[in-house]
């Protein structure tokens, strides 16, 4: 099948929507406002972005171990009894200092940590993408599960309403000698099962509407027939080429295993020497608290004279810190670093294996489903036909009651398979998309009035960032509550019931 049957079989109605967004309104019509109204509102999409902003800073806090640091000291001191061979003694001290450190060589440890969480962080931006394309995987099956379950409300009422027409239309023959009573009964029988098929379609509807909320954060309201997919491939191998480069959690793994690398450095580092500078500045002061003394100590006659009451002191130099003997402790931690970045590597190729499973496996459901869209069509052409026959035959006796019953079960089957097969195939293609990494915001030109969220941009924001006493706001949600949403009933309008009934 080419492209442009695929394309047509998709879209649900005659009309191509297309996926450019303008500005959200309070009820999600469309599929392409669903998703924007998820992308602005899901609260676990706003998690994976807040997490995310977490991980930044891992870059900043692994950098601070480079950066000069700068420590200031003070303390008051009484001296309640002092020693008895002490010539020296202050009643009370005031001591203050500053000290300065500036590492030099650290054995690599900083360079290759910051290198680490710099991939970490790469693959926490490819870990949201993963998250934004599953949010938008559950919305676009919620919008189909919606639509199918008003078309299949729509389809049980009208079987309650045919066959209450028949059992009714049986019961009138019965009672002038036309039909018997085991008719009668096959008609009510029909009925019966029919009305219970009816309340099953209204409680999946509501639970499909409880859904769309969850996901969405607003009620579904004269949900549109959603626009053809872009971007489908023509082959399943054409597909695997696309999700190997673009699968976000396949990037995430890669760059896990990267990060996993550098952190072999850095358990061996802690092997080799480190060298910094150091300087420092020390102020004391005895507060008045030591007595005059005489100008000349041998001679008592000599005139007293004031004590100094303060003294200052500076240092300055470099330090090195060569570690000999640590009982085998850096050895341990690099022989696990190795192993942990092993490990890494497995599941890069262990994230390999489940994208190409999971491309190939949607792209078999996606055409199996257009194929059951085509056969689903021909049977119910077929079916509505055969009706049409047997009840044309039977009203001059050549058909009976169950004939006919039998023909409108089987034309309503038809109807449900096709109306099924077209939810199917839709959520099945935008499945593919996702695999293969191209079921994303940008991807689908979700643009509108607001401006799409971009991860590097928090991450500029915090980068180089070393005073102290920075900090953001206070944490609140951004998302809304649906407590305040009306519970869902089963009820379609008018326009729904033109809308996706086949």
């Amino acid at each position: 099948m080419g492209k442009s049957g695929v394309v047509r079989i998709l879209a649900l109605s005659g009309s191509a929507l297309g996926l450019g967004l303008a500005a959200a309104p309070a009820h999600a019509d469309t599929l392409q406002e669903a998703l924007t109204d998820a992308y602005y509102n899901n609260p676990i999409l706003e998690a994976a972005r807040a997490g995310q902003r977490a991980t930044d800073e891992n870059v900043q806090i692994e950098r601070a171990s480079g950066l000069p640091s700068v420590e200031g000291t003070a303390a008051v001191t009484e001296f309640i009894k002092q020693r008895s061979t002490s010539f020296f003694t202050p009643q009370r001290a005031l001591t203050a200092g500053v000290d300065l450190g500036v590492p030099i060589y650290s054995g690599g440890a900083v360079k290759n940590s910051v290198a680490a969480a710099k991939e970490r962080v790469e693959a926490g931006r490819a870990d949201l993408r993963g998250t934004e394309s599953a949010i938008f995987t559950q919305v676009v099956a919620a919008y189909m599960d919606v639509l199918r379950g008003q078309a299949l409300v729509s389809l049980s009422t009208n079987q309650v309403d045919v066959l209450g027409v028949n059992a009714q239309a049986t019961s009138d023959r019965f009672e002038i000698g036309d039909l018997t009573r085991t008719d009668v009964a096959q008609s009510q029988a029909r009925l019966a099962l029919a009305e219970g098929d009816l309340r099953s379609a209204e409680a999946n509807l509501i639970a499909a509407r409880e859904d769309y909320i969850a996901l969405v954060g607003e009620a579904p309201t004269n949900l549109q027939p959603p626009p053809p997919l872009p971007g489908l491939p023509d082959s399943a191998a054409e597909a695997v080429d696309v999700a190997l480069e673009n699968n976000p959690d396949l990037i995430a793994a890669r760059e896990r295993a990267s990060a996993a690398g550098y952190d072999i450095e850095v358990a061996g580092s802690s092997r080799l020497p480190r060298v910094s500078v150091f300087a420092g500045y020390d102020y004391d002061n005895y507060l008045g608290s030591i007595a005059d003394g005489p100008l000349d100590p041998s001679d008592p006659t000599s005139p007293v004279v004031p004590s100094d009451q303060s003294a200052t002191a500076a240092s300055a130099g470099v330090s090195l810190r060569v570690p000999l003997f640590q009982g085998g402790r850096p050895a341990a931690l690099q022989r696990q670093a190795t192993a942990r970045a092993t490990a890494a590597l497995e599941q890069v190729i262990a994230a390999e294996r489940d994208v190409i499973a999971q491309v190939r496996s949607a792209y078999s459901s996606w055409q199996a489903s257009l194929a059951i869209i085509e056969s689903s069509q021909t049977a119910v052409s077929a079916a509505e036909l055969s009706l049409e026959g047997v009840r044309a035959e039977n009203s001059i006796g050549n058909r009976t009651i169950l004939d006919v019953l039998n023909a409108e079960q089987e034309l309503l089957q038809s109807r449900v398979q096709l109306v099924t097969a077209r939810r199917n195939a839709y959520v099945a293609g935008f499945s593919l998309l996702a695999a293969m990494g191209r079921a994303e915001a940008r991807d689908l030109g979700l643009a509108g009035e607001g401006v799409l969220y971009d991860p590097i941009d928090n991450y500029e924001r915090v980068s180089g960032s070393i005073w102290d006493w920075d900090r953001d706001p206070a944490p609140e949600a951004s998302t809304s509550r649906t407590v305040d949403v009306p519970a869902q009933d089963a009820s379609i309008p008018a326009i729904e019931e033109q809308t996706v009934t086949p």
